[in-house]
C-alpha cells in the first residue's frame, strides 16, 4: 500500500459510519492478546486467564505486564531491570482503556509493578502522569511497598559497564526486553499497557517513550491500539503508536499501519540503522500486525485459534 493510496482510503474514510470503520469481530473470534518478545508469552497466558473468563482487557493487559515486571531474568523491565549509569534502577509504565482514560508513571523507583501504579493513577487521580519522587510518594500512598529492584546479576552487568562507561545502544540486546501487550475482550473492547526498565546504563533522570501515551501506547477503540518496543527516542519523536492507529483508521491493515509507522521513522531521522524500532497493532476487527526496523523483533499471539511466538517483519 503506498502513500497515495492510504490518502484516498483517509478521505473516503471520512464519509464512512464509525460501524463501517470498525466492525467487532464474531464473539468466537474473541478474545485476544498480543505481547511483545519472547517473554510476552507468559505475559500473554496470565492475560488470557482473564480474558476467557470474560474478563476485561484491561484486567488482563495490566495481570500481562505484572508478569515480566516480577521476573529478574527480563533485564529491561521492572525487577532485575538493568540499572542507569549511576545504578539506579528507574521504572516507566503506562496503561490505557477503551474509554481513552490512561494513566502513566515514570522516573519511578523501588516499587516492582509501576504498571498497577499507573493504572492507579489513572484511576484515583485526576491526573495522566505522575514522575519521579511524587510517583514514588503516590504509589506508597496507596499501598504498594518498596523494595530493592538491583539484582546481583544486574549489578555485576552495572560494574562491568562502568569499566569504560560507553553508552552504545546493542540491537536487539540492549533495549529489546520492553513488553508492550494489547488486548481485546469478549465484550470487542481494547486496551494496552507498556512497562520497562529503560535502556541500559542511561543517563539518570532519562524516560524513553514507554510512559508516553501516543508514543509507546495508543488505544483507539473505535479503530485498534499499538504499542512499540526499541529505542525510545525514535518513537518519541514521531509519536509512534498514535501514528500506527491513526494508519489503521486510514484504511490500513494492522501489518500496513506498522510498516508505515517506521517507514516514516526512516524517512525523517537519517540514524534510523544504529538503532531498532519495532511496533505492534491489534484492530478493533482482531488483526494483528507487526513491523520492525532490523530483523529479530518477534512477539506472541494468544486466542482461541493461536498461540504461538512469531517473527515480525523488518524493513531491513
Amino acid at each position: 500500500m503506498n502513500r497515495r493510496h492510504l490518502l484516498q482510503l483517509g478521505a473516503l474514510s471520512s464519509f464512512l459510519p464509525k460501524s463501517t470503520l470498525a466492525k467487532t469481530p464474531k464473539g468466537n473470534e474473541l478474545p485476544i492478546v498480543v505481547s511483545t518478545w519472547k517473554h510476552g508469552i507468559d505475559a500473554n497466558i496470565a492475560a488470557w486467564n482473564i480474558l476467557v473468563k470474560k474478563g476485561t482487557a484491561l484486567d488482563a493487559v495490566e495481570a500481562g505486564a505484572r508478569i515480566s515486571e516480577a521476573d529478574p531474568t527480563v533485564m529491561s523491565v521492572g525487577y532485575g531491570g538493568f540499572p542507569d549509569r549511576e545504578g539506579h534502577v528507574t521504572l516507566d509504565a503506562c496503561i490505557m482503556d477503551h474509554q481513552q482514560n490512561c494513566g502513566s508513571v515514570a522516573f519511578l523507583q523501588h516499587i516492582k509493578h509501576p504498571v498497577s501504579v499507573a493504572r492507579k493513577v489513572m484511576e484515583q487521580t485526576p491526573h495522566v502522569m505522575l514522575v519521579g519522587e511524587g510517583a514514588l510518594q503516590f504509589a506508597k500512598a496507596q499501598g504498594f511497598k518498596t523494595e530493592n529492584l538491583l539484582t546481583e546479576k544486574a549489578k555485576k552487568a552495572w560494574q562491568e559497564w562502568l569499566k569504560q562507561a560507553k553508552y552504545q545502544p546493542v540491537i536487539n540486546i540492549e533495549n529489546h526486553d520492553t513488553i508492550g501487550i494489547l488486548a481485546l475482550d469478549s465484550s470487542g473492547n481494547l486496551s494496552g499497557a507498556c512497562t520497562t526498565s529503560g535502556a541500559a546504563f542511561k543517563m539518570h533522570g532519562r524516560v524513553g517513550d514507554s510512559p508516553l501515551i501516543g508514543a509507546g501506547l495508543y488505544v483507539d477503540n473505535e479503530i485498534g491500539a499499538a504499542t512499540a518496543t526499541g529505542m525510545g527516542e525514535l518513537m518519541i519523536k514521531t509519536v509512534g503508536c498514535h501514528s500506527v492507529v491513526e494508519f489503521m483508521r486510514q484504511g490500513a491493515t494492522a501489518q500496513q499501519a506498522c510498516q508505515e509507522a517506521v517507514e516514516r521513522i526512516a524517512k525523517k531521522l537519517p540514524n534510523f540503522k544504529k538503532f531498532q524500532v519495532g511496533f505492534l497493532a491489534l484492530s478493533k476487527q482482531g488483526d494483528v500486525g507487526a513491523y520492525c526496523i532490523q530483523p529479530g523483533f518477534n512477539y506472541a499471539v494468544k486466542s482461541t485459534k493461536q498461540d504461538k511466538l512469531q517473527d515480525g517483519a523488518s524493513m531491513l
